[in-house]
């Protein structure tokens, strides 16, 4: 017989969701409380959990965890570089962007970082991605270079070596991917972002 919880999937739910699936129980708060201490459903934050993947034997999408633990928001910078392969390190945190103050989530998945972006900025070089059968979304190649330049201190890009050296030497970056970049995402950033002259000098050498 299959398990009601079984209807949830992999998807980030809240309590209240969750609630309304047990209409017959009394206390259902209490029923929620119950399901996350016998392991069937994890905590994300107060208020919100997902089915635990070892019980419902679906994997977890930790890119729409990100983007339901705090909204709106996208994935980004290394987590959205190392999920197109532009970069080989492995990432220990999923990072994204917010039109809100940053923060930081850990829970049983992880850690999740949110890093604060302007409004105008926000939208820009967006994009929707799959994995483990869910959707969420992620920021262009483009965009996420853009933001990992914009929200690391120290990264100033003021000539092309520079930013060579930076993309091959820091980051291992693929340059022949590189080589295809939108020039016009960049610039969009470029003009509405923060390191205007970084991003800049990055189109000039994508132009080379």
């Amino acid at each position: 017989m299959k398990d009601v919880l079984d209807i949830l999937g992999n998807i980030p739910v809240t309590k209240e969701t969750i609630s309304s699936l047990y209409p017959d129980v009394a206390g259902s708060n209490q029923k929620v409380s119950s399901l996350e201490h016998s392991g069937k459903l994890l905590r994300l934050k107060r208020g919100l959990y997902i089915v635990n993947p070892e019980w419902s034997g679906k994997r977890v999408s930790n890119e729409l965890v990100a983007n339901h633990l705090y909204s709106p928001s996208y994935v980004s910078m290394h987590t959205a570089l190392r999920w197109y392969g532009l970069i080989p390190e492995r990432v220990h945190m999923v990072q994204s962007m917010t039109i809100k103050h940053s923060r930081v989530f850990e829970n049983a998945l992880g850690r999740f970082s949110y890093t604060g972006v302007g409004r105008d900025y926000f939208p820009i070089g967006l994009r929707q991605g799959e994995t483990e059968g869910a959707t969420f979304i992620i920021a262009s190649p483009e965009k996420a270079l853009c933001d990992l330049i914009c929200s690391t201190s120290g990264v100033i890009l003021r000539y092309q070596k520079e930013a060579q050296a930076f993309l091959e030497e820091d980051l291992r970056f693929d340059m022949d991917a590189f080589s295809q970049f939108d020039a016009g995402i960049l610039q969009q950033c470029a003009d509405t972002g923060k390191k205007t002259q970084s991003i800049e000098t990055i189109i000039k050498l994508l132009g080379k």
